[in-house]
């Protein structure tokens, strides 16, 4: 099972609180400082839980804090901790490489994130902002920001009177946008727009397209020809999906923005497209911003004017992803797959033998090693697991320079830690799992004597999150704070990728039986 996609932090208790800016301490590496459990235990009954599901429970848990209704603006959002912002999959704006973020829309989202600390440091008083982005269907958009589920959107949204009727725009990030058609190339030749009358072309209902094609079958009764005959297609595709099936000459036509049709024509030899037929022109591209927060926009706008298209910032991330084919080959490619597919098989393997997610268990070996197994810390953890030799040894699954047993040894310590330091009834399941990870990070023992030391700050010492976080960001220091947020971040986004593209897949797959 391969992964395409992207991000995204996932707050449990009833703040969304982000990691806090304090100088970082004795954790130089993750894993650098681990205890092992007491290795004269002999037995496994404590390996497997005893208990309903922990994972299904927390993956609740996680979703439920994601999908939080709010209707505050900046300074508000500031103090929550966080920024919301729905994204969708796509090979152009936000995708995965090998569990590694990637796209346009991550770069200008990373890139407020650090704008927005740096300028909002004192009112933060040390704790990080962070900018979360949450993979959604393209009709979910406009729905989720109204209802207060999200505070922006960024997906290339054409800005339309339509759409302003649910969201306010940020200043364009690109301008001058036009629709073109794109077509297989045994299509019909088109010569003019009115040899589109009676074609039929594909998009999404949700798409500023669908509304232009209206538009234009409007003109078209007026002059007495029959219309454009509009087909829908699934949210699940994005433009790309869709010039993919014209390649392949599943479709005919669709419709694209000419700064995305001409990447793609790179790609794909069995296309082309019309520039001078489009069915809109003028376009602007620009972010999507909750209504009635005056304040966000006006943050978004400043930041904007700096990173847009025609600033240096703008310019090289363009290049980046819409110029240079290179990341758009590269998402397309089989290359590595296997292997990739391999290591995750690996994960799926011991997440159901110790009852974990292993999505979950791959976002904790991303962040431990980005997946790569020759990575060896200064003070000498090994593997995808970064495991302290003794630790691993403690184990007894094997020799844990072999990647299978490195995983297998990982899974079963962060087990092992569950339920011989944390299987207290008062501690909910998910924060159960944040208090493994930040043990796995800083050492079992360690976390256990802190949660004493959060009760003695007056705070809950069951909560991880805006609790016992404050008291290890304060002894331990920042890196096992960031690391448990990060893990909480990349596992929410693999898991809803991994759900979209299981249902892109699904569709493809008809559309080739369809067609």
């Amino acid at each position: 099972m391969y992964i395409h996609s992207f991000i995204f932090l996932i707050l449990i208790s009833l703040h969304l609180i982000a990691p806090l800016s304090y100088a970082d301490s004795s954790v130089t590496s993750a894993g650098d400082v681990q205890t092992p459990v007491d290795a004269e235990e002999k037995s496994t009954s404590e390996d497997t839980p005893e208990t309903e599901d922990l994972y299904s429970v927390a993956n609740a848990e996680f979703r439920d804090a994601l999908s939080a209704v709010h209707h505050d603006d900046l300074f508000e959002i500031i103090e929550r901790g966080s920024i919301r912002v729905l994204v969708t999959y796509s090979k152009t704006h936000f995708f995965l490489d090998k569990a590694r973020q990637h796209g346009l829309s991550y770069e200008m989202l990373n890139a407020f994130e650090q704008y927005l600390n740096k300028r909002y440091k004192k009112r933060r008083k040390g704790r990080a902002l962070s900018v979360i982005a949450i993979p959604v269907t393209r009709d979910e958009l406009f729905e989720k920001l109204e209802s207060g589920q999200a505070e922006l959107a960024i997906a290339n949204l054409t800005i339309t009177p339509e759409r302003k009727q649910f969201a306010d725009f940020s200043i364009p990030t690109i301008k001058q946008v036009k629709e073109v058609i794109v077509a297989n190339k045994s299509a019909p030749i088109l010569k003019s727009i009115d040899d589109l009358s009676g074609k039929t072309v594909f998009v999404r209902e949700s798409s500023s397209f669908n509304q232009h094609l209206l538009e234009l079958n409007e003109s078209f009764v007026a002059k007495g020809i029959p219309p454009v005959i509009v087909i829908h297609a699934d949210e699940h595709l994005e433009v790309e999906d869709l010039i993919e099936m014209a390649n392949a000459n599943l479709i005919q036509y669709t419709v694209a923005d000419d700064h995305i049709a001409n990447l793609w024509l790179k790609i794909f030899d069995d296309v082309t497209s019309y520039p001078g037929l489009a069915i809109n022109t003028g376009g602007s591209i620009a972010w999507a911003v909750r209504k009635n927060t005056p304040n966000l926009i006006y943050e978004v706008n400043r930041f904007l004017k700096r990173h847009r298209s025609g600033t240096l910032f703008g310019n090289v991330v363009k290049n980046r992803y819409l110029e240079n084919p290179y990341w758009a080959k590269k998402a397309l490619t089989e290359d590595s797959r296997e292997k990739f597919e391999t290591v995750v098989g690996i994960f799926e393997k011991y997440a159901d033998l110790y009852d974990f997610n292993h999505l979950m268990l791959l976002a904790q070996g991303y962040q431990e090693s980005t997946l790569d197994h020759s990575k060896k810390s200064p003070v000498g953890a090994i593997g995808i697991m970064q495991l302290m030799p003794k630790t691993g040894s403690s184990m007894k699954v094997g020799d844990i320079k072999e990647l299978e047993n490195n995983v297998h040894a990982g899974v079963k310590y962060l087990r092992k830690i569950i339920n011989h330091y944390f299987n207290d009834p008062k501690i909910s399941d998910a924060n159960k799992v944040l208090f493994a990870f930040a043990a796995y990070n800083a050492g079992p023992t360690r976390i256990h004597r802190l949660r004493r030391t959060t009760k003695k700050l007056g705070l809950d010492p069951n909560k991880w999150f805006g609790n016992v976080e404050h008291a290890v960001a304060r002894h331990v220091g920042r890196e096992t704070v960031s690391y448990v947020a990060n893990i909480s971040k990349y596992f929410i986004a693999y898991q809803l990728i991994e759900e979209q593209q299981k249902i892109r897949d699904a569709v493809k797959e008809s559309s080739n039986d369809t067609f």
